[in-house]
């Protein structure tokens, strides 16, 4: 017999008769967007595992030193052993990161509003918000950390002057890309700058905050670490870090759980900027 076109997904995957690449074209014709994220979704997961079977079976088949490259067993088993002190320790990278950005993100919005009212803010700033993005931050760590000592202060003030540029040129461009008609409609009830500002030029920024959110995650996340590992502190996982590279290959187990640790919350950060930035744009329809 006869299947309905909504139903030939199901039928597809259930039957187990065709591959991935297959069921996402089939997927993508049928305009089926529940299929084609499950499709994905699967062929992330088998992508990932099969890289993580490669590299188990080359660290361990090829000899690897320890301190060049650690089988993935060997770091997860590190890391669950002692989630106690990497726990503590990516709650305080975490906070440095999330709250350094967001002191940047308030500066650069600032920034921003001012660059898309005038022109000559826009042409005077420039240059040195570029200068900042094109600088190597880890060049200058060492002289921020002289300069304000050891401890939180120093990654909170790299992490927010890192994220400036890009949430800056991010909220300028959005704040002129706001419809011209709106504008004059507002313009046309004498409405306030503020008034402006708030009901028109930040909703039409928020796109692009959002872009410039998930590539300043992992800027925001290097420099904490960095800064954590040059401070003279024993807190974050810039800390451990440290410690286990001055061990050598005795601390390669401590020092890849600390690469995975990052990784981890480099990952659960960007799932949340995707869930904020899906919740607002569902309420944006409604």
């Amino acid at each position: 017999g006869y299947i309905r076109r909504e139903q030939s997904i199901p039928y597809i995957m259930g039957a187990n008769i065709t591959t991935l690449a297959d069921t996402l074209v089939a997927a993508m014709i049928t305009g089926n967007a529940v299929a084609v994220q499950i499709v994905l979704a699967e062929a992330i997961g088998v992508s990932i595992v099969s890289l993580l079977l490669l590299w188990e079976g080359l660290v361990r088949i090829g000899d690897v030193r320890p301190f060049v490259l650690r089988a993935p067993s060997r770091i997860v088993r590190h890391l669950w052993e002692f989630r106690g002190d990497f726990a503590a320790a990516a709650w305080v990278t975490l906070q440095h990161a999330v709250i350094g950005s967001a002191i940047g993100l308030g500066v650069a919005l600032l920034l921003g509003a001012l660059m898309a009212a005038s022109s000559f803010v826009e042409q005077a700033t420039g240059p040195v918000l570029t200068l900042l993005q094109v600088t190597p931050f880890v060049a200058y760590i060492a002289s921020v950390v002289l300069w304000l000592g050891s401890g939180t202060a120093p990654a909170l003030f790299v992490v927010a002057l890192v994220c400036v540029p890009g949430f800056a040129f991010a909220t300028n461009d959005g704040m002129r890309s706001a419809d011209p008609d709106t504008r004059e409609l507002l313009a046309s009830v004498d409405a306030s700058w503020w008034e402006v500002l708030w009901r028109l030029r930040l909703p039409s920024a928020l796109p692009s905050i959002f872009t410039a959110m998930r590539y300043n995650v992992g800027l925001a996340l290097i420099a904490a670490y960095l800064v954590e590992g040059g401070n003279f502190a024993t807190e974050g996982l810039g800390a451990i870090g440290v410690r286990a590279a001055a061990f050598g290959g005795n601390g390669a187990d401590a020092l890849w759980a600390a690469i995975l640790a990052m990784a981890l919350l480099g990952t659960v950060w960007l799932v949340a900027i995707s869930v904020t930035r899906s919740e607002e744009h569902t309420s944006e329809l409604q």
